[in-house]
């Protein structure tokens, strides 16, 4: 039997320390000892990222029982596969690698958009519905960036899902462009159990913008900025767990400083998370809703929403790499162009909802985050 864990916080591999260009598997060793010291068993990997299985194998599985903790991998399909027995072979692959025996949550890794199709089309949830019926998968879910509307089709298409794990933070929570309260909303509407990813928004939210900061200062100057993150998310309802990537003994000391005992945030606590997300509110943004209506029409084939999203990472964050690596997913990664090919046509503006002066915004981007 799988353990339980009563306690939220999840080890997420993504993110592991490295120490001469791989990853530094004594320093993971220190992190997980602290992780199953204080009590929590929930470790999160993936065949994509690399080098994780094999180091949470030298890490943890060879090292503790395997009732004793619970190991969570995923299968990303639409990642350099051919054909059915090129997905199929990542399973075997993550299973030699992390030398697990079997996995206690398996994720088809990031459904959505385009990539749902592979799985679909190799009829994935079949065959690992099989290996759950052998005892290979104990609980059998997926991961999801995209809509509710998206998320509802899937969930009532496939309601063998054990769980869906969604990107879920006090600054997406109603963020039209990610929509984490609207797919929260649908998760909780099928009954499944809901694991959280980037509750720190790729570590954006423990250097939040300076009025937030000065909020969450205001009301526990010891705190760190990411433990109001983490803790909006695992008092959710429905929550199983929610992952913290952590990339070292620091940020793992943390996270057990305030999650160890964590049994819910207090009205006060809500109260100031509030008042984080009013002062992120006035941070004047592009009103995008990416409703895509500007794509449609675009004779250049402009990623306009992802653009708008990437700049409005900037904006917030004030951090370039990662809007600049919003903007590589989000419009070179779904086929667009970049806003610097705009031809100033206009057609955009015509269909817009929001009344965006969509060409002097693809200006800005192109001068503050292209060039």
């Amino acid at each position: 039997m799988s353990v339980e864990h009563p306690k939220k916080l999840g080890f997420g591999l993504m993110r592991l320390p490295r120490k001469d260009d791989a990853i530094d598997v004594e320093q993971v060793k220190v992190m997980v000892d602290l992780f199953m010291e204080a009590g929590f068993t929930y470790f999160d990997t993936a065949w994509a990222y690399a080098g994780s299985e094999d180091a949470i194998r030298q890490a943890l599985v060879e090292r503790y029982p395997r009732e004793s903790f619970t190991l969570a991998t995923k299968n990303a399909a639409w990642i350099n596969c051919k054909t059915r027995e090129d997905a199929l072979a990542q399973f075997e692959t993550s299973l030699k690698q992390s030398g697990a025996g079997y996995f206690d949550y398996y994720l088809l890794h990031n459904l959505g958009e385009s990539r749902t199709k592979w799985f679909e089309d190799f009829d994935l949830w079949t065959y690992f519905g099989e290996k759950k019926k052998e005892g290979m998968i104990r609980q059998l879910g997926f991961s999801f960036h995209s809509t509710p509307e998206e998320l509802e089709e899937i969930l009532t298409k496939h309601p063998e899902a054990d769980f869906v794990q969604l990107q879920i933070n006090y600054a997406d929570w109603e963020n039209p462009a990610i929509q984490s309260r609207g797919c929260y909303e649908v998760a909780r509407k099928h009954g499944k159990k809901i694991v959280i990813m980037e509750p720190v928004k790729g570590g954006l939210l423990a250097d939040p913008p300076e009025p937030v900061q000065k909020v969450l200062r205001e009301a526990d100057p010891h705190a760190s900025f990411a433990s109001w993150a983490v803790k909006f998310a695992a008092d959710l309802e429905g929550v199983l767990v929610v992952l913290s990537g952590m990339s070292n003994i620091e940020q793992m000391q943390d996270n057990i400083s305030y999650m160890k005992d964590f049994t819910g945030l207090s009205a006060e606590e809500k109260e100031v998370i509030d008042k984080a997300q009013e002062e992120l509110n006035k941070i004047p943004l592009i009103p995008c809703t990416t409703c895509n209506y500007c794509a449609k029409v675009c004779p250049q084939e402009i990623g306009i929403s992802g653009s708008f999203t990437a700049m409005n990472y900037l904006t917030l964050y004030g951090n370039k790499e990662t809007a600049l690596h919003q903007e590589g997913w989000l419009v070179g990664g779904h086929g667009r162009k970049r806003a610097d090919e705009c031809i100033q046509c206009g057609k955009c503006e015509e269909v817009c909802p929001q009344h965006i002066q969509i060409r002097d915004e693809l200006v800005k981007v192109t001068e503050r985050l292209i060039k």
